[in-house]
């Protein structure tokens, strides 16, 4: 499995949880606890990727040897047959020398079988160990992203509560703005004006009638002191006029 293919996928599954845990998210701290338990747990399925992927090169790598190992041992093969060959070949006996000559050129040819399987996996075997390289060094950046959103966890928290608070705020001092209390008390303002007014009219009335009153006796006096003369006069009793 390339490097590519195993973040590729990763990266997928955790850009998509974060995004739906951001639109869903209610509360800050199980949001951030939440992702954190999915970042652990990709980073679980990155391991076990890479560890398949490690698998494979190290059976490349036994393969590799295996083959370097038999071509050493069909090179040493060869060496002793033909060594044998010179050997008969000198004491005169030409037909086994023969004979173990083809011996060795089998060896020879097994041992160069060997060195060509070695020799073709060579190049994947290079390009796996800089894949496996590449992925380990991409499992460690995860690994420390892990540790730096741990650590950063308290603050995020923090800063997130405190946005919630200032939204919180910034809404209420919205609505007061919708709705002005000193609106209400404007109008409680008038009431006790009017209420104010009523009770000067009041005090108006009461004090014409009292003044209507002093008049009337007035009134009565004037009466009373026309009626006193008009009886003087039949009385052939002149009243004097008031004194000035």
């Amino acid at each position: 499995m390339s490097k590519q293919s195993i973040f590729g996928r990763i990266t997928t599954l955790i850009r998509a949880n974060v995004n739906a845990m951001i639109d869903s998210a209610e509360d800050p701290q199980k949001m951030i606890d939440q992702l954190i338990r999915d970042y652990t747990s990709n980073i679980s399925d990155a391991e076990a990727a890479i560890a398949e992927t490690i698998g494979n090169l190290r059976l490349l790598e036994q393969d590799y040897q295996e083959d370097i190992s038999t071509a050493e041992e069909w090179g040493r093969k060869a060496i002793a047959a033909s060594t044998k060959a010179d050997e008969l070949r000198t004491s005169g006996s030409s037909a086994d020398a023969d004979k173990f000559d083809n011996l060795a050129k089998v060896a020879l040819q097994r041992q160069i079988d060997s060195e060509n399987e070695a020799r073709a996996a060579a190049p994947t075997i290079a390009t796996q160990q800089e894949t496996t390289e590449k992925l380990k060094a991409g499992l460690n950046g995860m690994k420390e992203k892990l540790k730096e959103l741990q650590n950063k966890r308290a603050e995020l928290v923090a800063r997130a509560k405190t946005a919630e608070a200032q939204n919180r705020v910034a809404d209420a001092v919205k609505s007061i703005d919708v709705l002005d209390p000193t609106s209400d008390l404007g109008r409680f303002e008038e009431k006790i004006r009017r209420q104010e007014a009523l009770a000067r009219g009041k005090q108006e009335i009461a004090a014409s009638t009292l003044d209507a009153q002093f008049n009337e006796l007035e009134n009565i006096d004037a009466v009373t002191e026309v009626e006193a003369r008009l009886a003087a006069l039949k009385a052939g009793k002149p009243q004097q006029a008031l004194e000035q």
